[in-house]
Order: C-alpha cells, then structure tokens, then sequence
C-alpha cells in the first residue's frame, strides 16, 4: 500500500513539474534566451507566478530559469540591444588618425561631440561588426554597476 502511495506521489510530482516547466518562458520563447536586461514580459510573469501559488517549487524553479536565461524579458527592450544594421559605418585611416582628427570625424558624421581625453573613456578595437553587440553590451553592464 506504502509503495503504490509513493508512486502515486511520484507520478504527481512529475506531472506537476512537466507542467509547470510548459508554462515557463524559456520553453515558449527560446529566441528570447541570452537577453541580460529589459522589461518584463506580464505573460511569462503570469505564468511563473501561477506556478509559484499552486506549486512553490516549481513556481522558483521557473522564475529563476526565466530570469538567468533572459527569457522572462520583452524583445528589444534592453538598453543594451543594439541594431546593427542601422549603424553608420564611417572608414578612416587608421596610421595617420589622431585622437582629435577622430574626435573631429565622429562629431561631423553624428552630431555628438566626444573627448578621448577623459579618465573614464575606455577604448577598445573590434575585430568585426559582429562583435558590436556583444562589447557594447558589456559596456551598458558595467555602467549600470
């Protein structure tokens, strides 16, 4: 009787978390994993929040998958998202640049007046484009902390 009550609790159990994990952001968005900041997505939120009234294990166990792999965030929505493909690439050469010619060249194709002789300017070479993203992301990171 023990034994069969047992499996029975077990079966349940596993039901619950089968459950609880189809509801969990990172099984219905998997495009959304990697986001490291943004706004919440309610729906996700919704369904995380259910399964932490109805099952307080499973319910934590979804919030923090939905969170560490960004899944619980909306698209688009972090400041650290970056669109390449509307970004304005301007070449000049790299032996003859100073830091005022650089200065004078980004202030005329942007608008935005920069000052590589400030103390906390961090400059860094990019390998591609590709690369973008990823560093500026980083950059948005550490100056939130």
């Amino acid at each position: 009787m023990l034994t069969k009550m047992m499996y029975v609790l077990k079966a349940m159990m596993c039901a619950v978390l089968i459950t609880q994990l189809a509801g969990c952001g990172t099984i219905l968005y998997p495009a959304r994993r990697g986001q490291q900041t943004g706004k919440i997505d309610a729906g996700v939120a919704v369904m995380d929040g259910v399964g932490l009234l109805l099952f307080v294990i499973p319910g934590v166990v979804a919030f923090a998958i939905d969170f560490s792999t960004g899944a619980i965030y909306l698209p688009g929505t972090s400041r650290s998202s970056l669109d390449i493909k509307n970004a304005k690439i301007v070449k000049f050469d790299v032996r003859h640049a100073t830091n005022e010619s650089l200065e004078r060249t980004i202030s005329k194709e942007t608008g935005v007046n920069v000052n590589f002789s400030r103390a906390d300017l961090k400059i860094t070479r990019l390998r591609s484009m590709d690369d973008m993203n990823g560093d500026m992301a980083k950059v948005f990171d550490s100056e939130r902390n």
